[in-house]
């Protein structure tokens, strides 16, 4: 087994060349597959483990050829795509609560009305995004990615404190949320901001164990 792993990576460095990552990923891929070896000990026949090793990860080349495409995905891309959208959640949002207050429209009152009514709902989707922020950027940058984490939440954060700060001090008169703030959503709104990160953390290592 020792022989097939060595051969294994000795592939996979032939494939990376020059690539800035490489040792870090040989490293990577050194600790899985004794993970993945000590699994199969006992459990299936000798000459049936590189089968199960290529099958689990792929092969060398196809492994390098994903890395390779990787490198066009910068951190500070990833960075700022994910505050752009965020940034546009709110934009969004905030859009529709002065178009709310400030237009004497049916349709949109109705609409209002909809989306007021189901805020656990919102609040889930909005749970989402966070988690495909960590998920992405984990699948993406592997281990090298929790750094670019943090910056990205605690940039990506801001609109979300502003917003806070703002009603906390009537900046955003009150009158504007109604129904949504209720000593319930407020509740909703201080919890889900404190596990944010928590659920960041998680699908982060969720997608770096799906990269490999």
């Amino acid at each position: 087994m020792e022989l097939l792993k060595n051969e294994f990576l000795n592939e996979l460095a032939s494939h990376l060349g020059n690539h800035p990552e490489k040792e870090s990923i040989l490293m990577e891929y050194d600790a899985h597959l004794d993970e993945l070896l000590i699994s199969f000990y006992g459990q299936i026949e000798e000459s049936d483990v590189r089968e199960q090793v290529y099958s689990r990860f792929g092969a060398p080349e196809e492994i390098s050829a994903m890395w390779k495409e990787e490198l066009s995905v910068t951190p500070s891309n990833m960075k700022w795509l994910f505050i752009a959208v965020n940034i546009l959640f709110f934009g969004g949002g905030g859009a529709l609560t002065l178009a709310h207050n400030l237009l004497d429209w049916s349709w949109l009152t109705s609409l209002w009305n909809q989306l007021t009514s189901v805020p656990i709902l919102i609040a889930l989707i909005y749970m989402f995004f966070w988690a495909l922020l960590g998920y992405e950027i984990g699948k993406g940058f592997g281990h090298k990615g929790k750094r670019l984490l943090r910056n990205t939440f605690l940039l990506a954060l801001i609109p979300n404190l502003s917003l806070m700060i703002l009603t906390v001090f009537k900046i955003i008169p009150h009158e504007w949320f109604r129904p949504l703030l209720t000593e319930t959503f407020i509740m909703l709104c201080i919890l889900f901001t404190i596990i944010l990160y928590p659920v960041c953390l998680i699908s982060y290592k969720w997608g770096k164990k799906a990269s490999i």
